[in-house]
């Protein structure tokens, strides 16, 4: 027997000892001899950790009250946010006189608000009924993607929006030319493409992510930053990329909105007629309402350092972005647009006949 396994047999291994032991603060491998070859290392259990199949939602609020209350404002909200943008989409087609390009763009933007309602809302009414609210793995990855891909095309309109009023304003003669049916639908097909790869960069972030712990998103949807929280892998890439990736995209249509409306501003400004000053003002003044509650939301959420406000601003601001402007973005460019009243009045009255 060697000396070893003397100093192996010489170790005290009852109960008591154990105890004894705890007691002190030691362990097993505080012992100065170590276990011979063939007995597992405690480093071993990382071994045991068990893979996330599926997310639980937390929702917004865990209150029965609140629920309740939650339950019925969200579904108006949303049904509202569906009828209010159908609405506008069967208007343009059925309206001869709104077919433009700025109306084109309201259309698509129409669309674009019923996709990034429906991507979010749906999940957040459930949660509201439900004690545990759960979503798959690949649940949470087309949820994320549809996100960002409808938050993404609706950034874009928004540009092409103001490109068509910087158009239509400082270069009146021109119009027919630099706004043709062509150009149209490039800067349509741009809008959906950027959307698709900025959602590859989130979704690519996501899958490089490896979940083996907590699986509660402290989220009323699948989005990257609380995500980014459950994951128990080095996320120093998966928080930078994103956030470079939506930067860089909210900068270049904020750029191109911003500069759009200051030829805007200096062309209204040199204008002698009161009327075509006003008329121009007020063919802005709901693109650039809708503007400022957007980014001005997206921005808070995706742009600003994350440790200056807590997990329920990030809530409350979602709600936003992702519930509230979809359905407001119907009435803010209906209530004080002149033709849109006219078409609708005409669209009614047909209606009307026809019964």
């Amino acid at each position: 027997m060697d000396s070893a396994d003397i100093n192996l047999l010489a170790l005290d291994f009852s109960p008591s000892s154990f105890l004894k032991n705890e007691q002190n603060g030691q362990s097993w491998s505080n012992h100065s001899v170590a276990p011979k070859q063939g007995i597992i290392p405690s480093k071993m259990e990382i071994g045991n950790h068990t893979m996330v199949t599926e997310f639980v939602i937390l929702g917004l609020t865990d209150h029965p009250t609140l629920c309740s209350i939650f339950f019925l404002v969200f579904l108006g909200i949303y049904v509202a946010t569906i009828l209010g943008n159908i609405s506008i989409i069967t208007l343009i087609h059925r309206s001869p006189q709104l077919h433009t390009p700025m109306y084109l763009f309201l259309s698509h933007l129409a669309f674009v608000d019923i996709g990034y309602s429906s991507s979010v809302t749906p999940i957040m009414i459930v949660s509201f009924l439900e004690v545990r609210t759960t979503i798959p793995v690949a649940g949470c990855i087309v949820q994320l993607g549809s996100d960002v891909i409808f938050g993404t095309a609706e950034c874009f309109l928004l540009a092409a929006m103001a490109y068509d009023r910087y158009v239509a304003i400082c270069s009146p003669l021109l119009y027919s030319t630099y706004m043709s049916p062509r150009v149209c639908v490039i800067l349509l097909i741009a809008s959906y493409l950027g959307g698709c790869v900025n959602a590859s960069s989130f979704i690519g972030c996501l899958l490089s992510l490896t979940f083996c712990g907590p699986n509660k998103i402290n989220h009323f949807f699948c989005d990257l930053p609380p995500l980014v929280k459950l994951s128990c892998t080095h996320v120093y890439v998966a928080e930078i990329s994103p956030a470079i990736s939506a930067g860089s995209i909210i900068v270049i249509t904020l750029f191109t909105i911003i500069v759009s409306y200051l030829y805007i501003l200096h062309s209204i400004l040199k204008m002698c007629s009161t009327e075509g000053r006003s008329k121009a003002f007020s063919t802005c003044t709901s693109h650039l309402t809708a503007v400022t509650l957007f980014y001005g939301t997206v921005t808070f959420v995706y742009v600003i350092p994350k440790s200056s406000y807590s997990p329920d601003h990030i809530k409350v601001v979602s709600v936003f972005y992702t519930v509230v402007i979809p359905m407001l973005n119907p009435l803010i460019y209906s209530l004080r647009n002149k033709e849109v009243k006219e078409a609708m009045r005409k669209l009614m009255t047909k209606i009307h006949q026809s019964f």
